[in-house]
């Protein structure tokens, strides 16, 4: 048996010593329930399909039921009770069986004897009933929750502690609300302070510092498994961090819990929804995801909507709803279909069953600051300005139709130039290789035609000078390209080349020795050889059909490049020529263009205004379509306004391009989104994917209050959920609530099992408290700062966690709270609390994960070759030193010194961490770069600030960590190993230079390394104190 099922005897045998006394009144819910549930539920519990002998024990319904001349249970005769027999016997009839492996111990077996005697009563569920707010017990000391305590303690014959010493107070709390420990500074003002509120405005100070939300969010991130990468196959990263950044301002900001829970479910579906509502919604998108080969993707939408169902009852119910996937669940009652009618409130989420590996995986949110906005609006008010300018054009052109005239005009030669006196307006050009491209003028060297030519001068090297993502060039019918070059005679180059760039650099001409120019395979319009190079020292031009090099007419040509191999040359005067029969071109006619249809202006019609004409002839168009079609083609695909509005559109393109880079340079999140048509969703029968049963509707468990539907018919959706979590009758969301709460500030929940207030969980050590807690939160309008303000202000949090004998005797698991926890640091904690004291931690609050010191060799072992987060690239300078709630975490490969410390991979909720101790633990303390580097900083600041002596240095440092003054044997032993460490260090200069150099960090110059290393010695050791490492 484990302990956790082990621990409900336990404590009834400790706290019920009288229990098995025939007027011993028992709790079906406190002292039978535990027992049914852990030995008998599996087989006579909710789940009908596992259930044997047809007989059910969670009802009464069930136990008392004829199964054919006797009864399993009958009220108040155990000898008549087939219960009882069962459990009595021996051999093959002894239940539970054998093969069980879980018998009753003899204690249980008198239990549900007695129990049966006094009339066998069945209560509902503790938790499944509506808490009513109890009255507060009569008490003269501490808050109400010190009444409820007290009087349980009375009952045990118990005595709470005193309150602790106000140093040990100052670091409890300053550690529980911020993470962080106090300064020497802030303990000698709250010591100081004989006011009678000094402890409440120490608590109203600590939670309005922004380092309260920092601490609270990573105990709701461990819930929303929040993390930096997508969690399967490459485990890519993510953009998430804007998530994270809002959990820690709705803390900071005191956001009611219930709006804090409605827009985490639903904030994409609020009216009008805010940024910071729709970021919330984020909460659903934090699951891990799959972009692997080979996956299906209704397998993964399907295991998405599971988790994001789990996830939501296991946070705000308490309950462990992924036990029916695949069945009824054995213990509760919630059935399969009752889970699935849950699951289909996420079922119809937007984002697709694959995150393509990319950071920004839709549905997104793009989070642009208010100045870029500003700065965008303007951009956008200047398009619009060319817009108009162009439509003044358009409407001032006096175009006539050459198919129209009469006679037609004779077809012309035209040479569109591309390249002369500079690059097409708007492009981005850019140089590779050899020195950066020289425009010259004719007093500097050959210029074919115009003001300038380009020159390129390369050493045995490839160079190249090319425009790339400007403004489209069109590659017309029978076009060849064509281009002027002028060898330069005492510096040939090897080989010649011109490349095109449609979607790729993927067409190209060569002159000359072809093999000294590695691009392109050879014989294929990659690379087409031309022949020799152009004679030398003249002007020559070199001519290329357009079709030899694979690019037919209409290609968009986004970019062109001149490139050699070594040698000098000059080009110029480059561009296309092609014959044009006006009369005949769609580019030159518009009754041409029509008569051709549409398909010829491509995507640049409106995708609405394309579906409408799809399968039309023009003469069937609406003047209004027709009017939109024309006006698209004059400024588009006419080749008489083209040159006219190029500088137009080239500067409108540049200014759309400026808005882009604002847009991508912003940081984006994921956000929650439905589908516009919801999908179907049903029983997946035994939890397979592609194996539907009944469909479902959307709703909730029969055992909770009603979700009605709604008056006008429209479906339920995941506001209405989040709504129902929120009513005051609602069992579960403020019970749970409040018991994590709890939980973060004592070590254990009220009920013990956080993530399970069903059957098989722990029964409520104080029942009448966590109710009046979960009803008080409520009435306090869901104010979650209050709520942790009442349970730090109390005695049994401020009290003193000495351990007394009679408290380890008669209560060896502070349930009953006479004394305060005693509780190692969380792994974020330790790692801030040295960063802290050592004067290294950088206060700076959200953005991005930051990488600080991880052991090689981490990520690789389980990083894929295409992934980019198959290699750790360590961050450095400030960065290192962030708080702990900022490291990058690869779920995968999550930071190592954390997951010692039992912090979570956030692959799934986490309700509670564990709490381990292991010896890697001390040596992380001890040798890891980051605790190292922190003892050796807070070193300098131990001899620079701790005093003129070694013994005032001793007792300012160990005060500075624990908040407690050293006792003289303290002193003593800390000295001792200080002298020690000297004389070591002394005698080997080159370790203590070593040691002092330890990290990125800068050691002070004008402390001696000897000096330096020997007190890193002592820092090392107080930071691994055990009252360092754990909360008095």
């Amino acid at each position: 048996m484990r302990l956790n099922q082990l621990l409900p005897c336990l404590l009834l045998l400790t706290f019920h010593p009288a229990l098995l006394l025939a007027d011993e009144r028992l709790s079906f819910n406190r002292d039978i329930r535990p027992i049914l549930s852990d030995h008998c539920f599996a087989c006579h519990g909710f789940d009908a399909k596992k259930r044997q002998a047809d007989l059910r024990l969670d009802t009464a319904a069930g136990a008392e039921a004829d199964l054919g001349g006797y009864q399993a249970i009958v009220p108040g005769n155990p000898q008549e009770s087939a219960v009882w027999q069962r459990i009595s016997t021996d051999g093959d009839d002894v239940m539970p069986p054998e093969d069980f492996h879980k018998p009753l111990s003899e204690n249980q077996k008198n239990i549900l004897r007695a129990w049966i005697s006094q009339g066998a009563p069945y209560e509902a569920h503790w938790s499944f009933v509506a808490p009513v707010k109890p009255d507060v017990p009569p008490s003269t000391e501490g808050n109400p929750i010190d009444a409820f305590l007290r009087q349980r303690l009375s009952e045990e014959g118990l005595q709470p502690n005193p309150l602790a010493d106000r140093p040990t107070l100052i670091r409890r709390l300053t550690l529980d609300l911020t993470g962080l420990p106090p300064t020497p500074e802030e303990i000698d003002a709250f010591v100081a302070n004989d006011s009678e509120t000094a402890y409440e405005e120490l608590v109203d100070d600590l939670q309005s510092r922004v380092t309260y939300g920092e601490h609270m969010a990573r105990y709701w991130l461990d819930l929303a498994r929040y993390a930096d990468t997508h969690g399967l196959h490459l485990d890519n990263e993510r953009s998430m961090w804007p998530y994270r950044d809002w959990v820690v301002r709705a803390f900071n900001q005191n956001l009611r819990f219930d709006d804090f829970t409605r827009w985490q479910l639903a904030g994409d579906l609020l009216e009008s929804p805010t940024r910071d509502q729709l970021i919330a919604s984020g909460f659903n998108r934090c699951n891990v995801t799959t972009s692997e080969g080979g996956s299906i993707n209704d397998e993964w939408v399907f295991r998405y909507a599971v988790d994001r169902t789990a996830t939501a009852v296991e946070v705000w119910m308490g309950l462990t709803a992924g036990c029916a996937v695949c069945h009824d669940h054995k213990f509760d009652p919630l059935s399969t279909k009752e889970f699935y009618s849950l699951y289909a409130f996420f079922h119809s989420a937007a984002d697709p069953a694959m995150d393509g590996n990319i950071a920004e995986t839709p549905p997104i949110l793009r989070l642009i600051d208010e100045s870029d906005e500003a700065k965008m609006a303007a951009l956008r008010r200047q398009a619009a300005d060319i817009d108009q300018q162009i439509e003044q054009r358009l409407r001032s052109l006096d175009y006539v139709d050459p198919a129209l005239l009469d006679p037609q005009p004779v077809a012309e030669s035209i040479e569109e130039i591309w390249f002369e006196d500079g690059f097409p307006e708007g492009a981005n050009v850019e140089s590779s290789g050899g020195p950066p491209l020289q425009l010259i003028a004719p007093e500097n060297g050959a210029v074919y035609s115009g003001k300038l030519a380009l020159r390129r001068k390369a050493d045995a090297q490839i160079a190249q000078d090319f425009f790339a993502k400007g403004a489209k060039l069109r590659v017309p019918d029978s076009g060849k390209f064509f281009a002027y070059c002028y060898l330069d005679p005492e510096d040939p180059p090897q080989a010649i080349m011109i490349q095109f760039h449609t979607n790729a650099w993927k067409n190209r001409a060569v002159w000359g020795d072809q093999e000294k120019i590695n691009f392109g395979k050879p014989d294929t319009t990659e690379k087409v050889h031309m022949g020799d190079l152009p004679a030398t020292g003249q002007w020559v031009r070199l001519e290329m059909e357009a079709k030899q090099l694979g690019l037919d007419a209409g290609t968009e040509v986004s970019g062109f490049a001149f490139t050699q191999f070594s040698g000098t040359i000059t080009w110029d005067h480059f561009g296309v020529a092609y014959q044009v029969d006006k009369a005949k071109d769609p580019a030159w006619s518009w009754q041409v263009f029509v008569e051709q249809g549409v398909a010829t202006i491509g995507k640049r019609l409106p995708d609405a205004l394309r579906r409408q004409l799809q399968g039309r002839n023009y003469d069937q168009w609406t003047v209004e379509e027709t009017e939109q079609v024309r006006k698209l083609w004059l400024s588009e695909i006419y080749a008489g306004t083209q040159s006219v509005l190029a500088p137009f559109k080239a500067s409108k393109q540049a200014l759309e391009q400026e808005i882009s880079a604002i847009e991508k340079a912003s940081p984006v999140t994921f956000v929650m989104a439905d589908l516009k048509k919801p999908r179907d969703s049903f029983v997946m029968l035994r939890g397979a994917y592609d194996n539907p049963g009944e469909q479902v509707q959307r709703g909730v468990p029969a055992f909770l209050p009603e979700l009605p539907g709604k008056s006008d018919g429209s479906p339920l959706n995941r506001l209405d959920l989040a709504n129902w979590l929120l009513r005051p009758d609602h069992p579960l969301t403020a019970r749970v609530t409040v018991n994590r709460f709890w939980q973060q500030f004592f070590g254990n929940g009220l009920v013990l099992t956080s993530a399970d207030f069903g059957s098989q969980g722990q029964p409520p050590s104080h029942p009448e408290l966590l109710d009046w807690l979960a009803t008080q939160f409520i009435a306090d309008g869901w104010d979650t700062k209050q709520l942790v303000r009442r349970i730090v202000t109390s005695h049994a949090y401020r009290q003193s966690s000495e351990l007394t004998p009679e408290q380890l005797a008669r209560d060896p698991d502070n349930r009953l709270l006479a004394r305060s926890p005693r509780l190692r640091l969380d792994a974020e904690v330790l790692r801030d609390q040295a960063l802290f004291v050592s004067g290294l931690l950088v206060p700076a609050v959200g953005g991005p994960g930051v990488k600080p010191y991880q052991p090689p060799n981490i990520w690789e072992p389980v990083g894929f070759g295409n992934s980019n987060t198959r290699y750790y690239k360590q961050d450095s300078g400030s960065a290192l030193y962030r708080r702990s709630l900022y490291t990058f975490l690869k779920r995968t490969a999550p930071p190592p010194f954390m997951s010692s410390f039992d912090a979570p991979n956030r692959e799934q909720s986490c309700s509670l961490r564990g709490r381990t101790n292991t010896p890697m633990q001390a040596l992380q303390l001890m040798n890891d770069i980051q605790h190292v580097e922190a003892a050796r900083a807070f070193a300098s600041r131990i001899i620079l600030a701790g005093g003129k002596t070694a013994k005032q240095r001793i007792e300012w440092a160990w005060r500075v960590v624990t908040a407690r003054q050293a006792t003289e044997p303290e002193v003593g032993i800390a000295l001792a190993a200080l002298r020690q460490h000297q004389s070591r260090f002394e005698q080997d200069a080159n370790r203590a230079a070593e040691l002092a150099q330890y990290g990125e960090s800068s050691p002070d110059p004008d402390i001696a390394p000897e000096q330096l290393a020997a007190y890193t010695m002592l820092a090392n050791l107080l930071l691994n104190l055990d009252e360092a490492v754990t909360k008095n």
